[in-house]
Formats: structure tokens, sequence, C-alpha cells
């Protein structure tokens, strides 16, 4: 995103966030925070550190040094952000606060879609198709363990576990026998003590679209298909991030009226959770069968990740995309809407 901003058009102010939580103002250089072999780059802590305020009538950063320098006044953000206090309303709320335009959803739809439970209500609840699952609260696994267990049963094997809020495919299993159920839930636990378990639904295709806000309401990219190579049993983060064991097919092959049936359901999805600026949503095709699986509200921005892909596929290059965010960002402006 660095390299693709227009900087005769924005003026770029990269702020980083460390592990512990600091902002820090971050050096402009792309090169350094791409991942590179499978490294990933990391904020320096050293760096200065930068004050925020959740004021509205003060919206400069302010540079902490030895003497406090205002940097800059802040016009829009953009979160580039995943995972719990970065797509799940967390910091939407403190731009909120701070009545700082940002890109993507606001507070309510990235909590709701950043949770896969209730995302799946909500899919429910708007006559869209979700595949068969069942949620174990961390009260549910302390005190009601059997009876858990005994409910995921009923979906078959195999299934997959999953932390209900993480991104990126982190702590996700496989499973594919009552066995290896307890060891995949504590696996789970480790990034959220509230899991979701989904029955797998074998021989499907993966395919994605891109949603896109405008003025006139949200368009939809074309879609692709994600084919796992050997290796990985899913698209996991490693297939997602760091290695090259996945085939992208931009378009996806499909039936030109089943295509444009994924890309109508992708915005009623999109419209469903009251999304706004981008989404990517992931749906499973057998046949002509289709369920929603997640709908992801700040999707990769990789080279190799599929939602700029899919748009510059569409017809909408990847600086022209970024560049759509942000004016859309700009457009929508903060509070209730």
């Amino acid at each position: 995103m660095l390299r693709a901003l227009d900087r005769s058009k924005y003026e770029v102010v990269p702020i980083g966030i460390t592990k512990s939580g600091k902002w820090v103002l971050e050096a402009d250089n792309a090169d350094r925070l791409a991942i590179q072999n499978g490294v990933f780059p990391e904020v320096d802590s050293a760096n200065p550190a930068v004050l925020f305020t959740a004021d509205p009538s003060a919206k400069d950063l302010v540079v902490q040094s030895n003497v406090p320098e205002v940097l800059q006044q802040v016009d829009v953000a953009f979160p580039v952000l995943h995972g719990p206090w970065g797509e799940d309303g967390t910091i939407q709320g403190l731009l909120e606060l701070a009545g700082i335009p940002y890109v993507g959803s606001g507070v309510f739809a990235s909590a709701a879609a950043m949770d896969k439970a209730h995302l799946k209500a909500m899919m429910q609840s708007a006559g869209l198709p979700v595949g068969p699952f069942e949620v174990v609260t961390n009260a549910q696994w302390t005190s009601q363990r059997e009876a858990s267990l005994t409910r995921i049963a009923t979906l078959g094997f195999p299934v997959f576990v999953k932390p209900s809020r993480a991104g990126s495919s982190v702590g996700i299993t496989k499973v594919k026998s009552q066995a290896d159920l307890v060891a995949a839930i504590e696996f789970a636990r480790q990034h959220d003590p509230k899991v979701i378990v989904e029955a797998s639904i074998e021989n499907a295709r993966e395919i994605e679209c891109g949603v896109l806000d405008s003025a006139t309401g949200p368009k939809a990219s074309v879609c692709a298909e994600i084919i796992v190579r050997e290796g990985h049993e899913f698209y996991d983060f490693e297939a997602k991030y760091v290695d090259d064991s996945v085939e992208l097919s931009v378009p996806a092959k499909l039936d030109p009226a089943l295509h444009e049936k994924l890309r109508a359901l992708a915005i009623e999805a999109f419209l469903a959770m009251a999304g706004e600026g981008l989404a990517r949503v992931d749906m499973f095709v057998t046949g002509t069968d289709v369920v929603i699986n997640e709908i992801n509200t700040m999707p990769g921005f990789t080279p190799i990740s599929m939602y700029p892909r899919m748009w510059a596929e569409t017809g909408l290059d990847y600086p022209a995309l970024v560049d759509a965010l942000v004016q859309d960002a700009l457009r929508r402006g903060v509070g209730l809407r």
C-alpha cells in the first residue's frame, strides 16, 4: 500500500503498532516492511512514540521526543490490520471517537464479521445459506464439556475447529475423528476461549468474491477460486502468506450463471452485515449449491492476496483500488450513517 498510494495526492504517515500495543512512527520504507523469504517484519519499538487522542477537536499526531512535535493532522486512516484489535471494531471505535474517517466497515460490522458464530447467525437471519456448525463458549467448555462434545459429534467428521474471533487461519485444525477433537479445541482456545466447529464440506470448491463500496452502492468483483496444492490440507496461514502452495484461478472457471449468482450473493451478504468500504466474501460451492463460509472486512493486500487480484481482473488495478478505498472513507466520514 505504501508503494501504491499516489504521493502527489496524499501525504502518507506510516504508524506502526508493536506487539505490546505501543504506537510508533514508522519509516516510509515499503521494502523494510515486506515479507521476505518467509520472514515477517516487526515494528521497531525504538522508534519515536506517537500520541493519539480520542478527541475529535484534536486530530494531530504528536511525536514524543525531547520536545514533543506536532506531526500532522490526520484526514483519513487506513487500518491495515488483521485479527483482534485490528478488524474487530476496536480500532474502528477509537477512530470514531477521534472523528477520523477510516477505510473499511464500522464498529458493528467489523465486530460481527470477526466473530464467526455471530456472522453465521446474521447470515441465517437474512435467509442466506451457511453450513452446519456448533459453538462452544468458554463457560460451556468449562462446565459442560461432555455435552459440548456430544453436540459437535452430531455434525459428523471431518470438522474444522476454529477460534471464533481470529483471522488469517490461525488456530484452525481439520479434525477427522472424535479422538482428536479435544486437542483441537484446546489449540483453538489458545487464540480465543470461544470456539466454533464447522462441518467440513467435502469436495467443495473454495470461491471468493471481492466487494467494494461506493456512493452508488456496493459492487462485486469477478470471483476467484483457491486450489490448495499438496502439503496443505486446507488454506492455512502458511499457504496464505508464506509459501507458494496454492493455485489462484482468477477469474474462477464457473458457469456464467453461477458466477453471477455468487457475485449477487456476495453483495447480499455484505449488505446483510451492514458492511462498508470493502470485504472479501468466502464461499463453498458444490455443484450449484453455495454456502457462505466467512466475510473478511480487511482482506489481505499482499502481492499474492486474492482481493486486489480479483479487482485487477475486474478492471481496477492496485493503485486505483487503494485510492478508491481512501476516497470512499473520506466520503462516508464518521458517526451514525
